[in-house]
């Protein structure tokens, strides 16, 4: 028989989940910026001196200054980039580093993981600050259309939800897959336009590898960031269809996998 302590009966399920989210985003935004003089400062600096340093590198070395507002166009990649790399990386790694506390404390595990979304999320939104930064230095006005962006922001959010459950909860049990992913994000990384022109991939010489550079997750997300910020266009339906898909299966998957196997994680963590 199932029985409800007193401290469950006042803080229902759903609540302490979303207490123990909201704690561990705090710790963890804590942890990032203890010590540091400029603090969250660094969240709009970082990208801004990215972008800085990439644009100069790639307008004079590889010529991509014929790019419309190229460092804009290499920002919004960038940022787009960066949540989801960052999110993955530490969702990956979520619970096996939260070993300590799941073996001393009964807690939904697929927190752990959404946590670390979460967070990357927080910085993602600080870094629009850079965005806007730039596009004033590049004369660029805000548009009705970037009311849209939030839109992609959510959908890359389910995206990363479900790989990061995916993986953390692979990394369990092969821990290989943590220096394995850092070589297949350099790799998609260089298949994803973020500093060279889209219009590159049809000069790929096999059609098959055309079609996996479209399909490319993404390219789709950074495809309808790039639409509704710099371009003040509205992103092709085959590109807001792909981002609904690949977060709609990225999340399917990586919930089942997670569920199938978070049962055995005790074991081996």
């Amino acid at each position: 028989m199932h029985t409800t302590s007193a401290r469950d009966a006042w803080y229902p399920a759903g609540k302490r989940d979303l207490f123990i989210l909201r704690e561990l985003v705090t710790k963890d935004f804590k942890l990032k910026y203890r010590r540091s003089v400029l603090g969250v400062i660094w969240s709009v600096l970082n990208p801004l001196l990215m972008m800085i340093v990439m644009s100069l590198v790639f307008s004079f070395f590889l010529r991509y200054d014929n790019i419309e507002h190229y460092p804009l166009y290499l920002i919004v990649a960038n940022i787009t980039w960066q949540v989801f790399s960052d999110s993955t990386n530490a969702g990956m790694m979520s619970i096996i580093d939260a070993a300590p506390l799941l073996k001393k404390v009964r807690v939904k595990k697929f927190v752990f993981p959404v946590e670390k979304v979460l967070f990357s999320l927080v910085n993602f939104l600080f870094s629009l600050i850079a965005v806007f930064v730039v596009m004033l230095w590049e004369g660029v006005a805000p548009t009705p259309m970037m009311l849209l962006a939030p839109l992609c922001i959510i959908l890359l959010m389910f995206f990363c939800v479900g790989l990061s459950l995916f993986l953390s909860a692979l990394a369990v049990f092969f821990r290989d897959l943590v220096h394995l992913w850092s070589v297949l994000l350099m790799a998609w990384m260089y298949a994803t336009p973020l500093f060279w022109p889209v219009s590159m991939i049809e000069q790929v010489p096999y059609a098959f590898v055309r079609t996996l550079m479209y399909v490319n997750p993404m390219y789709n997300f950074v495809t309808f960031m790039r639409d509704t910020v710099v371009y003040a266009t509205m992103p092709p339906s085959s590109v807001v269809l792909s981002c609904v898909v690949w977060a709609a299966v990225s999340l399917a998957l990586g919930y089942w996998v997670f569920r199938a196997n978070e049962r055995r994680f005790i074991l081996f963590i």
